[in-house]
């Protein structure tokens, strides 16, 4: 009997799997941290016979090169893939046993679009397909974007994506599970994905690629392709050349003169507090990723690549996940850390920096006659409608466009607190007056704020 175990990286809206019979496994674009791949394998009592990859990963660091290494097993690699390590290439229609004892076999399935040499893998069981491992191929009600290779392919992998996804929805079963690696909110999805789980039989009827022709296919595709995190960049590169093994051990730690300096030589300081208690209290300078919203997403797209950053957390515990976070993106060691509380992040006698949080609701009491609002939403979020009056600068470049935000009081907000908070904090840094709006957009409305669309 065949299983399929998920591992899911829920900041970076990724899945990778672990799945095989009795005795031996396969996983599929295991993330950088592979201890949770070896994990689950030793939960299961499997070895790990084989790592494949869907394609070249855009959006996060493999862990796929290394777990070979740690097992000896066999690292499946798309032929077309540019790569400078040793692999084993697959091409269409290759077939591996994973698990002989138990009939465990998967074979590679050419499916260009995501990537021009992506490749899905239907696990079979006694010669009949149970699962198809989509990667950023067929999604759950969608497909992975088709603009992260080369500008000048993207329509050309948009249509080739409606053509693999043809080809998986007639050549599999309809009871096939799909499972893809991304669409949980990643960015590599090309629109938001709908449901946990999905077949090949309900994708035919929800999926787009599924049920409009090519043409309005692409041409819807393309009209909603999201902005692409600038770490991108950088992630290609890392995943073709080979990742080097990871390192999680506790940076060194900095004490409040150290964290000073740090900030004086214009590094940056990141509290990864709640929003909360860094609004109450925080050393004046540093910014204020929180760790349990999508740290690696969002610090990764915004702080200049290659810039050191020191981590400020309020346990132990809490800098060892944030670490574990930010090596799945390329962020491998911190210059430094602390850890407690802004009072022993301070030198003595120094006051902790502040600002005030508040609601639409306090934004109406307030009056918008003699403020900024700024809205750091996407483009594509703030398209459904607006306050009437706000400045529009998207939260990953507003780093870069802080001289935009005219003077005065700002009550900055999102569409749910997070991204406000981390804008509220550059602003802070800069010595602007700031109030965070830690509410869900939708209470704009019942706040009775005059809303405008395109």
């Amino acid at each position: 009997m065949f299983f399929v175990d998920t591992i899911e990286l829920e900041s970076l809206g990724n899945r990778s799997y672990l799945a095989g019979g009795e005795s031996a496994a396969v996983a599929v674009d295991p993330p950088r941290d592979v201890d949770q791949v070896l994990a689950a394998a030793a939960r299961r009592g499997v070895r790990i016979s084989h790592v494949v990859e869907t394609h070249i990963h855009n959006d996060y660091v493999t862990g796929g090169l290394e777990l070979a290494r740690i097992t000896g097993a066999q690292y499946l690699v798309p032929v077309g893939a540019n790569v400078t390590f040793t692999r084993v290439p697959v091409a269409d229609g290759d077939s591996v046993e994973i698990d002989p004892g138990s009939g465990i076999t998967l074979t590679a399935i050419a499916t260009p679009g995501h990537t021009p040499h992506h490749t899905s893998y239907a696990l079979h069981e006694a010669g009949r397909p149970v699962v198809v491992f989509t990667g950023g191929s067929l999604l759950i009600g969608t497909v992975g974007r088709p603009d992260l290779v080369e500008p000048r392919l993207t329509e050309q992998l948009a249509r080739a994506q409606h053509a693999s996804a043809r080809r998986l929805a007639s050549d599999l079963p309809d009871e096939t599970a799909v499972l893809p690696t991304h669409g949980f909110g990643s960015f590599c999805s090309s629109a938001q994905s709908e449901g946990e789980e999905s077949t090949i039989g309900k994708e035919k009827s929800a999926n787009t690629a599924l049920t409009v022709d090519v043409d309005s296919f692409v041409a819807d595709l393309l009209a909603g392709l999201e902005d692409v995190p600038a770490y991108y960049t950088h992630m290609g590169p890392a995943n073709a050349g080979g990742p080097e093994p990871l390192d999680l051990t506790p940076p060194a730690l900095a004490d409040a003169h150290e964290i000073a300096a740090r900030l004086a030589a214009g590094e940056w300081v990141v509290d990864l507090r709640n929003r909360v208690a860094f609004a109450e209290g925080h050393v004046a300078g540093s910014f204020n990723f929180e760790a349990d919203g999508k740290l690696g997403t969002y610090l990764a797209w915004m702080i200049p690549w290659g810039k050191p950053v020191t981590l400020l957390a309020e346990s132990a515990e809490q800098l060892a996940e944030a670490q574990r976070e930010l090596v799945r993106v390329g962020i491998d060691r911190p210059a430094a850390a602390a850890t407690g509380t802004p009072a022993a992040w301070l030198p003595a006698g120094q006051a902790p920096a502040s600002f005030p949080r508040s609601t639409f609701a306090g934004l109406t009491a307030h009056g918008s006659a003699d403020v900024v609002i700024l809205d750091v939403r996407r483009d594509s979020e703030r398209e459904a409608g607006w306050i009437e009056g706000s400045v529009h600068i998207p939260i990953h470049e507003l780093h870069g466009r802080l001289d935009e935000v005219p003077p005065g009081t700002v009550w900055v907000h999102c569409a749910g607190g997070m991204r406000a908070a981390i804008a509220a904090s550059l602003l802070d840094a800069t010595g602007r007056d700031v109030v965070a709006v830690d509410d869900g957009f939708d209470a704009a409305t019942d706040a009775c704020l005059p809303l405008t669309t395109g």
